[in-house]
């Protein structure tokens, strides 16, 4: 089953909380509002409300309470992409401008923060003392992982236990507590809302490796930003990790790869992404990424058959197989 296929079964319950993550968004600043609407217009998976929907199907499904943990989620993740955007200077996400470039840094680091206090003023309709100790507890090591991220910008001596280190924190945990406070508020047993995260961790820690794949194989119009963005801005992943490992390429790839640090010139980065598509690099990180998928369809097998879980193999294997 296609993913927009779950979704469609989903509609009106997503359609909601896109409409809430309209309203929220919208206040009395008018340039913070757009900025923020800017972002939220140019889509995306909307893949943690979903997550957050379907755990809560594990339990007694309450719109109200899983809509406000859903939108909480999703605005940290848009408040991440803003801020990412600006500190990887980059022009276009989703194939529309960032908000760093269409009105500049400073427009940009606002609206990050202001899209994280929003984000806390909906969760604070939540009394459960365990959805704010896991949610700031997440957000402690997202923040963790994007400074472990610059701080290796370019490091080409970086190793795989690093990186897996790294998506964990800037990926996995946000996917991984959207299947797991889904379940928590819909009343899930600890056994059930302990193994709906860790099917979203895995599954997160699958799609951040397929993501660094795409960024390597994917078409500019596929990826809505230039291939090989990745190695422009600095961040080293798996891909080019396991590439470098390879004495054959080794040399020859590193040289590509400070002359990108030193002018970022995209021939340089064709020149490498060639050398690493001709390595067993691309091949062994997506042979990880399918462990991670088994792995979380391997705990799906502790949850009771109902169709939600049905819809969570079947975002697993979309996951593991996406092209875009």
């Amino acid at each position: 089953m296609k993913l927009l296929e779950i979704y469609a079964k989903m509609k009106g319950d997503i359609n909601k909380i896109e409409n809430e993550l309209e309203r929220v968004v919208t206040d009395e600043q008018p340039l913070l509002s757009e900025a923020a609407l800017h972002l939220l217009k140019a889509g995306g998976k909307r893949i943690r409300p979903v997550f957050v929907l379907l755990g809560g199907k594990f339990g007694t499904y309450n719109l109200n309470d899983l809509k406000t943990v859903a939108v909480t989620l999703e605005l940290i993740h848009m408040a991440s992409l803003v801020h990412d955007d600006v500190i990887d200077d980059a022009e276009t996400r989703r194939g529309q401008l960032t908000v760093k470039s269409k009105w500049d840094n400073r427009i940009a680091m606002y609206t990050g923060d202001y899209i994280h206090g929003k984000a806390l003023s909906q969760i604070s309709q939540i009394q459960n003392k365990d959805v704010h100790t896991m949610l700031s507890k997440a957000l402690v090591q997202m923040c963790i992982g994007e400074m472990e991220q610059i701080r290796d910008f370019f490091n080409t001596n970086q190793t795989v236990r690093n990186y897996l280190l790294r998506i964990r924190r800037k990926t996995a945990l946000l996917l991984a507590i959207s299947t797991q406070l889904g379940g928590i508020v819909a009343g899930c047993t600890p056994q059930q809302y302990n193994a709906l995260y860790r099917y979203g961790y895995n599954v997160g820690m699958a799609f951040q490796i397929i993501d660094d794949l795409l960024d390597l194989y994917g078409t500019e119009k596929q990826l809505g930003k230039p291939p090989g963005s990745d190695m422009r801005q600095g961040n080293i992943t798996l891909p080019v990790i396991l590439a470098l490992q390879d004495a054959d390429i080794r040399d020859d790839l590193l040289v590509e790869i400070r002359n990108i640090h030193a002018n970022g010139d995209a021939a340089n980065t064709k020149k490498a992404i060639q050398y690493i598509r001709n390595s067993k690099g691309s091949q062994l990180a997506e042979e990880m990424a399918n462990r991670y998928i088994a792995k979380a369809l391997a705990v799906l097998e502790e949850l009771p058959a109902i169709p939600a879980k049905k819809n969570l193999v079947d975002i697993a294997h979309f996951v593991g197989k996406r092209n875009y």
